[in-house]
């Protein structure tokens, strides 16, 4: 990021860049009415998060298309040096105004920098609420992680809770293979949270599938398969296995701190609190949380 590239406030939404009010960067830009253009005149964007298109839904939308047209118009930047436009915000409707015939689409055209536009296309596909787990995994990363913005900026940004964002983060550290059932839908994200912690996830995931257990269902079956392994490790160390109370107390302190929260007890009245984080963010709110109490 260069030294003139400031932060963008993701906390003022979309509305300004969709057209639904004046955007404050883009005093030039007075025509807040969309244009028509011409379908072969736009482009997607390669940065764009969505790699998957429902066929099912990018069908029913091809025939809503085919029915009313276009209603939300489509967020686009014109490419310097070209009569070409750069899709930012609505590539499914641009596909699907395609394959319904038509032969122009509305759009609104507005001056975005580079990281405004990766900025704006992620936030829009997440406040959308049709990606898969994974790719809204991947763009809340991107969003903390190449743009440096906070979990709470994020979270306001796509009307979520800061724990749901921590949550979906960490869905990225399951395996790629487990990453897929996700993909497809062989897994839910409830599914992959209660995962996260096995001992083998793609054991545990492809037990999951094979007799379509309920997230509850995963749930147990983790603590179960934990449960054998710390009998057989615990019988040569002084902690004991987790009674009943010890893993509901993890489970309320994890959705409280947004992260995981392990409780190892020990002989008598001893133990060991483990909090982990995935950044160095995270760990600077849980602080930041702690000294206000």
């Amino acid at each position: 990021m260069t030294t003139t590239e400031k932060k963008t406030g993701l906390g003022r939404g979309l509305s300004a860049l969709l057209g639904e009010q004046p955007a404050p960067r883009a005093p030039d830009s007075e025509n807040q009415q969309p244009i028509m253009l011409p379908i072969e005149f736009l482009q997607r964007n390669p940065e764009q998060p969505r790699r998957h298109f429902d066929d099912e839904k990018m069908q029913q939308l091809v025939s809503s298309i085919r029915q009313q047209g276009v209603l939300q118009p489509i967020l686009v930047r014109s490419i310097v040096g070209t009569s070409q436009y750069q899709i930012v915000a609505g590539e499914r409707r641009w596909r699907a105004a395609g394959q319904a015939g038509l032969h122009e689409v509305p759009v609104y055209v507005r001056e975005l920098s580079d990281r405004e536009v990766v900025e704006v296309a992620l936030v829009e596909n997440m406040q959308r609420s049709d990606l898969n787990p994974v790719e809204e995994a991947q763009g809340y990363r991107t969003l903390i992680d190449q743009f440096h913005h906070t979990q709470e900026e994020v979270a306001k940004a796509v009307a979520r809770s800061r724990s749901h964002i921590a949550n979906m983060v960490r869905l990225l550290e399951l395996p790629e293979s487990v990453q897929e059932m996700l993909i497809d839908g062989r897994l839910s994200a409830g599914h992959a949270r209660a995962i996260l912690s096995a001992e083998n996830p793609v054991a545990i995931s492809e037990t999951v599938i094979d007799r379509a257990l309920s997230v509850r269902q995963t749930e147990k079956l983790v603590r179960d398969s934990l449960g054998k392994l710390e009998t057989k490790s615990k019988k040569s160390s002084n902690t004991k296995v987790k009674d009943t109370d010890t893993m509901a107390l993890e489970s309320s302190l994890s959705e409280a701190l947004g992260l995981k929260v392990s409780i190892l007890q020990k002989k008598g009245n001893t133990g060991l609190l483990q909090i982990e984080y995935l950044t160095l963010e995270q760990l600077d709110d849980l602080c930041r949380r702690i000294n206000t109490k």
